[in-house]
């Protein structure tokens, strides 16, 4: 049984937005130390980031504007604490606090991952979409029914009919959607809005990843200051998940589908 949702979902475009402020902090620092917030929803987008770098209201606006649209912006930027800035003054070192765990993905994550990519590919509007065993769920926004019965005519397609959807209908926060993105790897730690020296991020990719490679669940722990996790330098599984986020084109890109 999984969950998936598209890149217009209300939580993503929040995630979305929080992943492009992110990749802004990497074009001013190779090593920033970025953490963003994001709440938006009906003609207002909040946002806070706790940072080392240095944010303009436009610049900011401009990303917010080309992911969500014309909606108003309060902003918060705030420098980073000193005590978490002196965490990683002359070495990378693990950045948090957690748990962090891995699990192989099923067929039926893998199958309705490949269904809601197509679906959105097609319909470029806010949906969600559930796989319990036989029974397909797709909701499916600003798309006539018979449109998706043509592919997929088993489903259960808009069980209320034909709806809108977005930001003016439903609010979106940052990492509100992680069971979308990690299947059953889902921790405490929230993958988007945060720079890669945060567990959150590098851990969670490192330990999705070597269960994919190892297909059996793997589990880490780590405290803020860790150089060392899983027998490895914590910088080389910051490298590590710095090639993957470039791979796939940079911190936005990687909030819309998340690890899958």
């Amino acid at each position: 049984m999984i969950e998936k949702v598209n890149p217009a979902h209300p939580d993503k475009i929040a995630d979305r937005i929080a992943g492009a402020i992110v990749d802004l902090a990497y074009k001013k620092n190779s090593n920033p130390k970025v953490a963003v917030e994001v709440l938006i929803g009906h003609g207002v987008c909040h946002v806070i980031i706790e940072t080392s770098e240095t944010f303009t209201i436009d610049e900011v606006e401009k990303a917010v504007k080309r992911i969500a649209g014309d909606v108003a912006l309060d902003l918060v930027v705030e420098k980073q604490d000193e005590h978490l800035a002196k965490n990683q003054s002359d070495k990378v070192r693990c950045g948090d606090n957690g748990i962090f765990k891995g699990v192989p993905l099923t067929e039926a994550e893998i199958k309705l991952s490949s269904y809601a990519k197509d679906i959105y590919a097609k319909n470029p509007f806010d949906g969600k979409y559930i796989l319990d065993g036989d029974r397909l769920i797709i909701c499916q926004s600003n798309t006539e029914e018979n449109d998706i019965y043509e592919d997929y005519p088993n489903a259960i397609v808009n069980p209320l009919g034909y709806w809108t959807g977005g930001i003016n209908v439903d609010t979106g926060a940052t990492n509100r959607k992680l069971g979308s993105d990690m299947a059953q790897s889902v921790t405490g730690g929230g993958l988007h809005g945060k720079d890669l020296s945060k567990a959150d991020v590098s851990v969670n990719i490192y330990a999705f990843r070597k269960a994919q490679e190892l297909n059996k669940p793997v589990q880490f722990s780590c405290a803020i200051g860790d150089e060392i996790i899983d027998g490895k330098p914590y910088s080389e599984i910051v490298e590590e998940a710095r090639e993957y986020i470039n791979k796939i084109g940079g911190f936005e890109k990687f909030a819309e589908w998340g690890l899958f």
